[in-house]
């Protein structure tokens, strides 16, 4: 059992998101960074898609009711436990009654906390991701307040192989894995480059002007921003043509452009579909750099074609893999 004595800014269970219900107009939703969930899953032993706890910019305060495996990925929220400094990107076992805080924003601004065995909330359509805005899924489909109780799930084979591992150094209130996951070599680019985006199908109706100050201008986040999308300030966008649109099927990572002329960048809360045009969509392998940015952080755009894009994401899908490969082997 866990209970959360604080609640946070913005803390809620989420999974991978809620597949195959677009049709009928449900999102997917999930977690915004989506790697830093993932990994953090598999440092516990978890199945990649069991929820973690997604703490947004101002953390929570939490309390372990019994010896839990945990593992922090994502920014850095200065995490403690009975008021000392933790790693983050490794497993981390805590004694039963220790107390978790999150302080300054050092890094980033989403944390994910994966427990072993996952977080025993309601399956709904086939997902138990929140859906906030439909007040589905999650924990009674809603973030989590101060005095809610989290039951977690049995612990698998795995994260019982490396708790008995490190509980053989608990002398204190917890046993921190010596080694840690280096989350930069998932990543293709170097701090303070630009996303990298595909050029959207409605990319030629723009002015030659725009298309060039999408690619050469900076944009700033604006406050107006959430898990449904990033609203850009930045120089205008203006169409060269108009052309008659109709409501389309849009991805985590579309780009928009209303009639402001400023982008919008579609994330995990997104409709299912929208009319306005598409100028770009963000590369796979980069949305967990958007997730982390924060309003007042200021993006630029690069080009990247399809296929080297494509290229990225099963490279990075292979790391993943052997991370998962050599977690298995070093506990067996």
């Amino acid at each position: 059992m866990i209970i959360v004595k604080k609640a946070g800014l913005l803390t809620s269970i989420q999974d991978l998101g809620r597949r195959g219900f677009q049709k009928y107009g449900v999102i997917v939703s999930g977690a915004m960074d989506r790697l830093a969930h993932r990994v953090a899953n598999l440092l516990v032993g978890n199945e990649e898609d069991l929820p973690t706890i997604e703490i947004t910019l101002l953390g929570p305060t939490i309390e372990f009711q019994q010896d839990s495996l945990i593992a922090i990925c994502g920014g850095d929220l200065s995490a403690t436990i009975n008021g000392k400094p933790i790693g983050l990107w490794r497993p981390i076992l805590v004694k039963a009654n220790s107390e978790l805080k999150f302080g300054a924003c050092k890094t980033g601004c989403r944390v994910y906390l994966a427990v072993a065995g996952g977080f025993t909330v309601p399956t709904v359509m086939n997902s138990k991701s929140t859906y906030l805005r439909a007040g589905i899924g999650g924990y009674e489909g809603r973030p989590l307040r101060t005095g809610d109780q989290l039951s977690v799930g049995k612990t698998g084979e795995l994260s019982n192989r490396i708790m008995n591992q490190l509980s053989r150094f608990f002398t204190e209130d917890i046993v921190e894995e010596k080694w840690q996951v280096n989350p930069m070599r998932f990543f293709e680019m170097k701090r303070g480059q630009a996303v990298r985006v595909i050029k959207g199908r409605h990319f030629h109706l723009f002015s030659k002007e725009s298309q060039d100050t999408f690619f050469q201008n900076d944009y700033t986040i604006s406050n107006q921003s959430d898990r449904m999308g990033y609203r850009l300030k930045g120089k205008e966008l203006i169409l060269s043509e108009k052309e008659e649109m109709i409501s389309e099927a849009v991805n985590f990572g579309t780009i928009q452009v209303p009639a402001d002329g400023n982008p919008i960048i579609l994330l995990a809360d997104r409709q299912t579909t929208g009319g306005y045009p598409k100028i770009g969509q963000v590369a796979s392998v980069d949305l967990s750099i958007l997730a982390q940015a924060k309003p007042g952080d200021r993006i630029r755009f690069t080009e990247i074609s399809f296929e080297k894009a494509q290229f990225l994401y099963l490279k990075r899908e292979r790391k993943i893999h052997e991370l998962k490969l050599g977690i298995y082997l070093k506990y067996s």
